[in-house]
């Protein structure tokens, strides 16, 4: 037997416990791609979830502090300034982030003028149509209220572009404080004005001190003084991926906001406004997740982008986590929506049940799509994403209003899941042109995620024989309970099966 074999056999085989180690080791102390995303991400998720947690309790207390109304004069208003806003969009965060230069001085400069000057250019536009929005919904009030909201868009153009370079550098923990930072002193300040004013203002005011809230942490966190001569060949270059990109923040916006322009020609501000508060509830922790998984895998696609079998199987394992965990939670609304509405805001909004079901699967296939998207942008085509945007936007339109003269308040939120799945499929055919993705190993993901979501859906079957678990608190509980066993089958099996490829 030679010395090697020998030594081989002396050696003891490792322990569980140095098993275990290496690899939290490898996460939390190294310098690997996999091991700075996931850092990224614990202090984005840390953040948002601080956000997420503020902004649920804040719904709580203003659904009972101000009347449904003051909601849907809010979406109005919102949704005016993001049509506004999304026309002017140049796309500079996602242009900074993308460009191999984006950390040199000239190209910060370059993206902070161009946010300046975009934002400025809103204002005036807004203040200057602000008239003629509310005649067109019959509301003049909500003249005043756009020209005070468009000083929130103000205060976010002149955001410190470092804040973008340290994304750029997956350095999350700076934009976490900015980002999240700032929603938590808006949502202060709005509940404070909220136990004053009792109005639509609260809302308001409460908007625009998050974006000015935010504006002030990004110098705080990541000091930086702009130039005062304009980086002309930088703001070319960031143009050019601009291009790119044109059109897509307005495709977006009508597919995220054409139900409620309709609804608030069709139905009553209070209507609307029981409507918003359903879907918010799904829409803010959808929100948090796409947020949290955009800022984390556009740098990770991006320096990964000449490497198609990686792509795709990063792709594939974030996609796995998104069903196995969204399945068994779209379940669960579908279950006990009802009860978790009329619990959380108050009886009234009961009513908005089925819109907040429908709102839960678009969020879902919303979420995975936008997987797909970032997947394009990491690799510096926006404008391959465009069409997908132009068919679910184009479908939006068709359908939204027959659809809710059909359905009522629903019939937005069917529109926009007819919608969503139609892009989706469109853009996952296009993705394998350009990545070779398997569409078979791809769907695998839908079965395995469906699979597992059916021992949910038996589990909710089973319960609903029980007389005392249709009232609302029991039949919560009982719905968490079988969420969180479908959710930890999911992720027994991502972390069986997903984990094994090689990173």
């Amino acid at each position: 037997m030679s010395a090697t074999t020998e030594s081989t056999m002396d050696t003891p085989a490792p322990t569980l416990a140095e098993r275990v180690r290496k690899p939290v080791v490898e996460i939390f102390l190294g310098e690997g791609l996999k091991a700075k995303v996931f850092r990224g991400g614990a202090w984005l998720g840390a953040g948002s979830f601080s956000e997420q947690v503020v902004r649920f309790g804040r719904n709580i207390l203003l659904a009972r502090l101000l009347a449904p109304e003051a909601f849907g004069t809010m979406a109005i208003v919102l949704s005016a300034c993001s049509v506004v806003q999304t026309i002017m969009d140049v796309g500079v965060k996602e242009a900074l982030i993308q460009n191999p230069r984006g950390s040199e001085d000239e190209y910060v400069g370059a993206a902070w003028w161009m946010a300046f000057g975009r934002s400025l250019s809103f204002c005036a536009v807004l203040v200057t149509i602000a008239p003629l929005i509310a005649k067109f919904y019959g509301n003049p009030l909500l003249s005043p209220l756009f020209r005070v909201a468009a000083v929130g868009v103000l205060f976010e153009g002149v955001l410190s572009s470092r804040a973008y370079v340290a994304i750029k550098e997956m350095k999350f923990r700076k934009w976490a404080i900015i980002n999240h930072g700032g929603a938590i002193v808006g949502v202060l300040v709005t509940i404070g004005l909220s136990l004053l004013l009792r109005n639509v203002w609260a809302l308001v005011l409460g908007y625009c001190a998050e974006s000015a809230g935010r504006s002030v942490l990004s110098f705080v966190v990541c000091p930086y003084l702009p130039p005062s001569k304009l980086p002309m060949a930088a703001i070319r270059d960031l143009v050019r991926f601009s291009k790119r990109a044109f059109g897509l923040s307005l495709l977006n916006l009508i597919f995220a906001r054409t139900d409620i322009f309709v609804l608030a020609k069709m139905f009553s501000p209070a209507a609307l406004g029981l409507y918003t508060m359903a879907i918010y509830l799904v829409q803010t922790p959808t929100s948090f997740i796409m947020n949290l998984l955009g800022q984390t895998m556009l740098p990770t696609y991006s320096r990964i982008q000449g490497d198609h079998t990686r792509t795709n199987r990063v792709l594939m394992q974030v996609t796995s986590v998104l069903l196995l965990v969204g399945m068994p939670a779209l379940i669960f609304i579908s279950f006990c929506g009802r009860s978790l509405l009329g619990l959380l805001y108050g009886s009234r909004y009961a009513a908005a049940a089925g819109p907040l079901v429908a709102a839960s699967f678009v969020a879902l296939f919303n979420a995975v799509n936008g997987q797909i998207t970032t997947v394009y942008y990491a690799k510096g085509q926006p404008q391959l994403h465009r069409r997908c945007v132009l068919i679910t936007a184009t479908t939006m339109i068709i359908l939204t209003y027959p659809l809710v003269m059909g359905l009522g308040l629903l019939g937005g939120q069917v529109a926009a899941m007819i919608a969503i799945i139609a892009g989706f499929l469109f853009q996952l055919v296009r993705l394998r042109g350009l990545t070779d993705l398997d569409l078979s190993e791809y769907f695998k993901i839908f079965a395995i995620a469906g699979g597992i979501s059916a021992a949910t859906v038996a589990i909710f079957l089973a319960m609903r024989t029980l007389t005392f678990v249709n009232q609302p608190i029991p039949n919560l509980f009982m719905g968490i309970a079988a969420c969180v066993i479908g959710c930890g089958l999911g992720l027994l099996v991502f972390l069986k099966k997903g984990l094994k490829a090689p990173a």
